[in-house]
């Protein structure tokens, strides 16, 4: 009996150990992205996602990171390597679960960073793909603030094409402000961005 005590003992503290080392290399990856370290908070929650396979966070970070960093270049090989290295992430998580709001958005994300650089070869070939994950992420969550800002925001970006009238769409990112003022993270590293950017496109609209 006191075996059985002993190993089921030492079975919870290496769950704790392993529950600590998770926390502590999450919060030093986002230390290094504050700072902005972007390829070594990519490299390090990489490695977390190797070791911690059971959580779909660090790739998914893996992906924002590269993600947001590709937003602002406009070189091809660094943006075609960023890029390959967010969509290689996000399909492993993808793979493993299809109804998860916050990875279709990332999925939008990366078809919206290729849009962004080349609109004349991108804009045909992924803008309905785009609008088809944020449907999907809608049907799944559709009080989540990042995906209602997200949406509006890629059809705003749309309009100039489109000729739609932007108007509810701004509505629609006023309604998402509200939602990230209700809107309460599963885990302390689950995604909470948006916030800034989404009262940014606000002011833009008016």
């Amino acid at each position: 009996m006191t075996k059985v005590i002993t190993a089921i003992a030492l079975f919870v503290c290496s769950l704790l150990s392993a529950q600590g080392q998770f926390e502590q290399g999450m919060g030093k990856a986002f230390g290094l992205w504050k700072e902005g370290k972007n390829t070594e908070a990519s490299d390090l929650f990489e490695r977390i996602a190797g070791a911690e396979k059971a959580s779909w966070l660090p790739n998914y970070y893996v992906a924002l990171v590269n993600t947001t960093t590709a937003f602002g270049t406009q070189d091809k090989d660094k943006m075609n390597l960023l890029l390959t290295k967010a969509q290689n992430a996000l399909d492993i998580e993808m793979i493993k679960d299809q109804n998860n709001a916050e990875l279709y958005v990332m999925q939008a994300m990366i078809n919206t960073a290729w849009i962004v650089f080349d609109p004349m070869t991108n804009g045909m070939k992924l803008s309905g793909k785009t609008m088809e994950m944020y449907a999907k992420a809608e049907a799944i969550a559709p009080q989540n603030p990042r995906v209602v800002f997200g949406k509006a925001e890629f059809q705003i970006g749309g309009a100039k094409w489109t000729g739609i009238d932007t108007k509810p769409l701004c509505a629609e990112i006023e309604k998402s402000i509200g939602l990230f003022a209700t809107f309460k993270p599963e885990t302390p590293f689950s995604p909470k961005w948006g916030l800034d950017r989404a009262t940014e496109a606000l002011k833009n609209c008016k």
